[in-house]
Parts: C-alpha cells; sequence; structure tokens
C-alpha cells in the first residue's frame, strides 16, 4: 500500500518538530548546568550553517571572539567544546592531563584505527602502545647521532634529485615527501626506496589524498550523522586507501617475520615482534598484529606528511621572501661553510632557527589539533564539562595568539629573535601540541627540518618560475594544511 504525499510531509514535520524541541530543550539543559555558551544551534543542522565548512577553524576562532577562550559548538546533534588560546589550551591538556587525555572517538578514524595504535586509540591500549613506542625510537637513537647520520645521507640523495631538475620548474609534492618517507621506512623496515619506487611513490600519492579527503565536507557530514556514510564517495576512498596501506604493511610484516633477530634489533618492527614473541602466552598483551600495524600505519602517515608539509611551506616562503633566504643562506655561510650541516650547528645559527620556527607557526598546518574527550566531570574555566565532552584545543588560536606574537598573521622571524638577534623561545609555540597526547616525533621532527631546510638552502636559491609574479600563501584544505600546488625552481648557488 502507497503511503500518500501528505502522509509523508506529516511525518517529516513531526520529526523536524520532534528534533527541533529536543534540540530547545537540550539547548536549555545546558544553560541550567553551566555548560560553555555558544551560538544557538538550529534543528537537524546544529551550527553548520555559520561554519566556515572547509575551513571550520577560522569560523571557531571568530566565535571565540564573542564567547571567550571557552565555548560550545553543534554540528547536527553532536556538541563539543572549543578551547582557544595558550593559556586555556595549556590548562587544559597540561594542568588536568588526566581529565583531557583521552581521544574523541569519531566516526572515520575509528572505521581506521577500530581502536588500535597510537594516534586514535584509547584508555589502556593507548597507554602500553605510547610506552613502548617512544622507548623503542629512543633505543634506535632517535635525537641521537644514529639518526642524524641518516638525515645526513638522505640529505644528499635530496640535493642529487633537485640538481637533475637543472634550474627548471617542479612540483615540490613528491620531491620533498620522498626524502621524509625514507627516513620514516629506514626506522620501520631498515632500509631506504629509490626515489623512482612505484611502491613508494603510491603510498606518498594516497597518503596525501587522504589527507586532503579527510577535511572535505562530505566526510565532515559522515562524522556528524554516520548514518550518511553511503553518500559520500570521499569516505569510500578513504576506507580503499587505509586497506591498500594495511595490506602493504602485512606484506612487510611477513618478510620481518622470516628475517627476525631477537638478538639483534636494528628496525621497530624487529622490536614489536620479539615482544609480541614473549607475550605470545599472555591472552591479554596488546602486542598483537592489530596494533603493529596501526602503530606503523601512525608512524607511515602522520611522521611522513606533517614534516613534507612543514618543508613544502618552508620553501615556498623562503620564495616569496627572498631578503629572508638571503639572510638565512649567509648564516649558512658564516657558520657552516661548504661542510655538511650538522644537528650542532643549530645553536649557532639563531636567524636559520627562528625562520624554522616561523615556518612552523605561520603555517599552522594542524590547525584544529585532533580532537580530545574528557574522562570525567570536570569543572573547568567556570563552565561544566561532563565526561565524554568532545575537546577541540584549537593550536591555530595559539600559534596566533596575539597576546604571544605581535603580529601573528604575518611571517616574521623576528617573532623568535630578541632585540640582539638572540633566539628566544616562546611558550605558545606548540606546533606539536601539548600534554600527554604530544607528538612522540618531535624530536625527530626538528632534526629533519633543520638538516633538510639548511642542506637545500646552502646548495639552491629557490625562486619563482619564468613569467610567474605571485606567490599564493592561500592555504589548501583537509586534516594537515599543504600550500596549494605550486611550482619551483631550484638554482644550484656557486
Amino acid at each position: 500500500m502507497c503511503i500518500s504525499v501528505l502522509t509523508v510531509i506529516f511525518l517529516v514535520g513531526v520529526i523536524t518538530l520532534i528534533c527541533y524541541i529536543s534540540g530547545v530543550n537540550a539547548w536549555k539543559r545546558n544553560i541550567q548546568q553551566n555548560f560553555p555558551p555558544g551560538p544557538r544551534p538550529m534543528p537537524f543542522i546544529g551550527n553548520m550553517h555559520i561554519m566556515n565548512i572547509k575551513r571550520p577553524y577560522q569560523s571557531w576562532c571568530e566565535l571565540s571572539e564573542q564567547y571567550g577562550s571557552v565555548f560550545s559548538i553543534q554540528l547536527g546533534m553532536k556538541k563539543m567544546v572549543i578551547l582557544t588560546g595558550y593559556e586555556t589550551v595549556k590548562e587544559a591538556l597540561v594542568g588536568h592531563a588526566d581529565v583531557f587525555e583521552e581521544r574523541a572517538r569519531i566516526p572515520v578514524s575509528e572505521d581506521i584505527s577500530k581502536g588500535y595504535g597510537i594516534l586514535f586509540s584509547h584508555g589502556e591500549n593507548w597507554k602500553v602502545m605510547r610506552r613502548f613506542t617512544i622507548r623503542t625510537l629512543r633505543d634506535l637513537g632517535i635525537g641521537k647521532r644514529t639518526i642524524e647520520d641518516k638525515i645526513i645521507e638522505e640529505c644528499d640523495f635530496l640535493i642529487k634529485h633537485f640538481e637533475s631538475f637543472h634550474g627548471t620548474p617542479f612540483d615540490t609534492l613528491m620531491s620533498i615527501t620522498l626524502p621524509v618517507a625514507n627516513i620514516i621506512a629506514s626506522i620501520l623496515q631498515g632500509y631506504r626506496f629509490d626515489y623512482n619506487d612505484p611502491v613508494l611513490q603510491r603510498l606518498i600519492h594516497i597518503i596525501d589524498e587522504g589527507e586532503r579527503l579527510l577535511g572535505s565536507p562530505t566526510v565532515l557530514l559522515y562524522n556528524i550523522v554516520p548514518i550518511l556514510g553511503f553518500l559520500s564517495r570521499n569516505l569510500r576512498i578513504i576506507q580503499s586507501n587505509a586497506m591498500e596501506i594495511n595490506a602493504y604493511i602485512k606484506s612487510r610484516l611477513m618478510e620481518c617475520h622470516e628475517q627476525l633477530d631477537t638478538n639483534g634489533q636494528r628496525r621497530f618492527i624487529d622490536a614489536f615482534l620479539s615482544r609480541q614473541k614473549k607475550e605470545k602466552d599472555n591472552p591479554n598483551t596488546y602486542f598483537n598484529e592489530e596494533n603493529l600495524v596501526a602503530v606503523v600505519r601512525n608512524f607511515v602517515v602522520a611522521g611522513i606528511s606533517t614534516i613534507s608539509t612543514t618543508l613544502r611551506w618552508g620553501l615556498l616562503l623562503m620564495m616569496k621572501y627572498p631578503e629572508i633566504q638571503e639572510k638565512v643562506q649567509e648564516e649558512i655561510k658564516r657558520v657552516i661553510g661548504s661542510s655538511q650541516p650538522r644537528a650542532e650547528h643549530r645553536k649557532y645559527m639563531p636567524y636559520t632557527d627562528a625562520v624554522i620556527h616561523e615556518v612552523q607557526r605561520f603555517a599552522d598546518i594542524v590547525p584544529m589539533n585532533l580532537p580530545h574527550e574528557t574522562t570525567r566531570d570536570i569543572n573547568f574555566k567556570g563552565y561544566f564539562l561532563p565526561k565524554g565532552t568532545i575537546i577541540f584545543p584549537l593550536l591555530t588560536s595559539v600559534l596566533r595568539d596575539k597576546r604571544h606574537f605581535e603580529n601573528p598573521e604575518e611571517f616574521n622571524p623576528q617573532h623568535f629573535l630578541d632585540s640582539g638577534g638572540k633566539f628566544v623561545k616562546k611558550d605558545a609555540f606548540i606546533p606539536f601540541s601539548t600534554g600527554r597526547r604530544v607528538c612522540m616525533g618531535e624530536t625527530l621532527a626538528k632534526m629533519e627540518l633543520f638538516l633538510f631546510f639548511t642542506s637545500l638552502l646552502q646548495k639552491f636559491t629557490i625562486r619563482l618560475p619564468p613569467g610567474v609574479t605571485q606567490v599564493n600563501l592561500t592555504p589548501g584544505t583537509g586534516i594537515i594544511i599543504s600550500p596549494k600546488p605550486h611550482l619551483i625552481c631550484a638554482l644550484q648557488r656557486s
């Protein structure tokens, strides 16, 4: 029996009314419970009508001017709390670390991680995997001469790769990501790839694609209303790419199993497999294949894209500001000369150090941070946050906090220099986040950024392609903010 059009209209009207009343009642309850203030939501869509869907962090920064450093936003029927400014973010993530340490359960990340690994895992699983990973990375020489030598070796390959273009224009996406990927590969599996390896190039392509699509409006809609996931082609691509990465990792694990020497662990996978072997009789062990695949995937995705994206922004900004590039090259010549740049040179190069810091601050590649979740009820900054509240500690609001950076919207290395030209640390410089969920690869990242950046500017001057007169600094979209596609010319220096 067919349902009449009038019946359908009536049912839709009733559902809309129920949702509206529920939304109003929830909004009133939040006021009564002293939940953080925020704009009044609309039925079904919440506050999506006032948001920049491609760059929600920009809308949130604007709302903080009206509602303060702690306010609420509603997407669909989901309420979440936004934290802005250095003092507020630090008080939450550091001052109340035990309450704000949990990772929020977001549908797309739960689909991919299933709660395993480090980035999107929870509770004890996250604590065990994080402790093991930090200790293993330290044992493998992260932050020491061992890994520095690997980065310097990769610098030589990168310089030869740049030389192969003979000053003609080229895109930096693959060129910069290849060497960064090789550092991660050497840590995980013990060897590097050739730059022409189709497997490596394919991995880089799907990682870049996935990060762009994760920030797309249709994936945002899925995270808000999971039942609508079937409408998102981007979601299907993300899931397919994750399966492809997992398949590659599992194929590598089979090789590592066959070559495993528990007495001579020279790579991260070996260390994990050895621990897994020791705990094979423990039914409650966290050292299983699911966690290993997820941890390696976290390394591959997060460890490659963040550093390569920052370096790409660095070269783009040097092309935009040739006078700053020239000052960096003068300092390289004065301190290093024609010798190989090493990590120890950094403390003698305040201007270069300031430029790298300013690139990280200005590029602001993870503006939203990854979402947290409260582990218990808490009264924070005068507001009541119940257990399970989704929290976004907005990194962009910290890196562009006017109380800590004089002209936050400008690219200016003086943000990290005193009047005498000495490097100045800034508390609000937290591109790796802070607290218990701070990026584990921070030490490695700092070394890579300094060595790759100085090695390239020692050998090349970065210029606009012929006929191009403007550098486009408009950020792209995605979970990690890359520059828009562009070409550079790397001219060899005499």
